[in-house]
């Protein structure tokens, strides 16, 4: 008989959580997309998304916005005297006690006292020495003395030992020899790690095993031990630089009443020393600024500048300024402590996010080393700019999407989920196999079709087309707002073309001084720079040369442009500029239409702005090509050229 196995369930912490939901990247792609569309480099893009974060998770520079929020807080809420203003406190109480005790006493002994109190020196520091011998005749002055020694003793060790304050709550002389003790051995430690001593390690773990329940950190080695020391030191040290000379006077005076031994102020000042010469790379000079009204005892004002310089490295990690930053060297365990673990989720859903985006193949290596977007993540804003652009035509028209390849056609070898209105035949053997998987899901028994199981065949027209999309990238397509827009219409061209009707040969071409045909992750990485041209004459040439070379198929030219010609191209290759254009520039410019019209092509031209000189000569160009003008807004560009292209191919 077999045992059951016994199992226990909890958190995740080995890496991101394997029975997570995968992440959505589509709206970060978007986003992404429309930042390099509009001229950053996808790694700049990528890098702005993760600072401005998404619609449910914070960005970088919301995180950095709240840990300088909180680091303000910390400074503007409080000050550092709150260890003199309690001693101060304990000290009034007890002399006010000790008049009340002798006043009724008429002994030349308590007038002796009486005196002996009113010479105290005014300093609280000079006044609790002097007290170190007096015979109190109040009880309650003997008390709220040996609480002063008391709270100085917690405080002096607070401020190096997180912890040690509340550890030592009733403090005996037993506590306060062990503490004695301990120190002692840990600066022995400290000096045979300096001195490189061959059983310093063994020493470690005796002094561990004797003195372990002061270091919750449970260090596992001397350096580690070193390193917790060291930086609760230095935050003290900075703690003592923050104060005023007076008030860092009056604490080190009163240190050496610690627990009433001056051994424990000696120790900490060796132990200080030896951390200092053993980490010099801690910051033990810097001081910050408390303007508040809550005053901190010395070990909460030593809390408190390990916070801001926790706050301080948190900034620079959230702000991955430096070489070689990345996301995994935010400390989460740090950002949940400051700032809640909100801001933990957050640090890690963007660190997932950029992880996502950089394993599924989003971006890849040009040639020349930089970083563009992938194939893969050029058809999926394809797919959301030819989605835009066929919500757009829907609205316009009144009718519903037309995702059909052609009503008469060739079957492509794929099918779709069958929407309402299409008349493409049934796939049916997918259909039966959807069928008998979602009646398996739900737990068997009899299968029936349900609408959802149909898919149909999907098919492309025989007829071919070879399309060149012209778009003007000249300065002023950037500086009206038009460069974004033009991108974005590309996309959703290239995006029908390639899943509709895949026979057609589409050419992009871009022209300002000069023109070039273009691939599509080109275009949508372009920059605009400062060009003066607007090359209509060139980008044609290289459309009726691509027209050429598809001579059985229909010709579709499609121009989006800003500005008249202002340039041509002269038989030796070079592009001649002039504003006003030359007659030269205008002619060529024709008489390139011409040449398209002798092929069969109309030219439609989509004219951006108003500009009169503008609008008389494409008018002109359509005259000749047999074509049309079409003048759409910004938001309607991308449904324009697309509705013109579906209606001259189907014509």
């Amino acid at each position: 008989m077999t045992t059951p196995e016994s199992y226990s369930y909890g958190p995740w912490h080995d890496g991101p959580d394997p029975l997570a939901p995968p992440i959505d990247l589509r709206d970060a792609l978007d986003e992404i997309g429309q930042d390099v569309m509009g001229g950053s480099s996808p790694r700049s893009a990528l890098e702005e998304l993760l600072r401005r974060g998404t619609r449910d998770t914070a960005g970088l520079d919301e995180l950095t916005r709240r840990v300088w929020q909180r680091r303000s807080q910390i400074q503007r809420r409080n000050n550092l005297d709150g260890t003199l203003q309690e001693v101060q406190r304990l000290l009034n109480e007890a002399l006010d006690a000790e008049r009340r005790a002798l006043f009724p006493d008429p002994s030349d002994d308590a007038r002796l006292a009486e005196a002996e109190l009113d010479a105290l020196p005014p300093g609280t520091a000079a006044a609790v020495r002097e007290l170190t011998d007096y015979q109190w005749r109040s009880e309650q002055g003997r008390e709220n003395y040996e609480k002063i020694q008391d709270l100085l003793g917690r405080e002096m060790l607070e401020s190096r030992f997180q912890g040690m304050k509340e550890a030592l709550q009733n403090t005996s002389q037993e506590d306060v020899e062990r503490v004695n003790q301990m120190l002692s051995d840990l600066n022995e430690l400290l000096d045979a790690h300096a001195r490189h001593s061959p059983d310093v390690d063994e020493r470690f773990e005796e002094f561990m095993r004797q003195h372990g329940e002061f270091f919750p950190e449970n260090p596992q080695n001397v350096d580690e031990l070193i390193d917790a020391l060291a930086e609760r030191a230095a935050a003290a040290q900075r703690m003592m630089n923050s104060m005023s000379e007076e008030q860092r006077n009056e604490l080190m005076s009163l240190a050496q009443q610690a627990f009433g031994d001056p051994r424990i102020a000696q120790q900490l000042s060796q132990l200080d020393a030896q951390l200092r010469a053993l980490r010099p790379g801690e910051d033990w000079t810097s001081s910050a600024r408390f303007r508040g009204r809550n005053p901190l005892g010395m070990g909460e004002g030593a809390q408190a500048m390990q916070d801001l310089a926790e706050l301080d490295a948190l900034a620079e990690q959230l702000a991955q300024s430096y070489p070689g930053a990345r996301l995994e060297d935010i400390d989460l365990e740090a950002l949940e402590r400051q700032l809640g673990p909100d801001a933990g989720v957050d640090a890690r859903r963007l660190s997932e996010l950029e992880r996502e985006l950089r394993r599924q193949g989003l971006f890849e290596r040009a040639p020349d080393g930089s970083l563009r977007l992938s194939p893969k993540a050029l058809r999926r804003l394809g797919e959301t700019a030819l989605a835009d652009v066929v919500n757009a035509l829907r609205g316009k028209t009144g009718q519903r999407e037309q995702e059909s390849a052609g009503a008469a056609g060739e079957p492509t070898g794929a099918s779709r989920p069958w929407q309402f209105g299409d008349m493409q035949p049934w796939d049916t053997s997918r259909t039966v196999r959807n069928a008998v998987l979602r009646t398996a899901s739900v737990g068997g028994g009899r299968v029936r079709l349900d609408v959802s199981d149909v898919e149909v065949v999907e098919t492309e027209h025989r007829s071919r087309a070879a399309v060149a999309l012209l778009v003007d990238t000249s300065w002023s397509m950037v500086q009206e707002g038009r460069w974004l827009p033009m991108k974005r219409t590309a996309l959703a061209l290239h995006q029908l073309i390639s899943t509709r009707f895949r026979n057609d040969a589409l050419q992009l071409i871009t022209f300002g001084r000069y023109a070039a045909a273009v691939e599509l992750a080109e275009l949508v990485g372009l920059e605009g720079a400062w060009e003066q041209g607007t090359n209509a004459h060139h980008a044609l040439l290289l459309a009726g040369r691509h027209l050429r070379r598809h001579p059985d198929a229909q010709p579709v030219v499609l121009m989006v442009t800003d500005g008249e010609p202002t340039a041509h191209l002269e038989p030796d290759g070079e592009a001649v500029f002039d504003y006003p254009p030359q007659p030269q520039t205008l002619y060529r410019t024709v008489s390139e239409v011409d040449r398209l019209a002798k092929l069969g092509a109309s030219l439609t031209v989509f004219r951006l702005g108003d500009d009169p000189r503008l609008e008389a000569f494409v008018d002109l160009l359509a005259r000749r090509s047999g074509g049309r003008v079409v003048a759409p807004d910004l938001d309607g560009l991308g449904a324009a050229v697309v509705g013109d292209y579906l209606r001259t191919r189907r014509r």
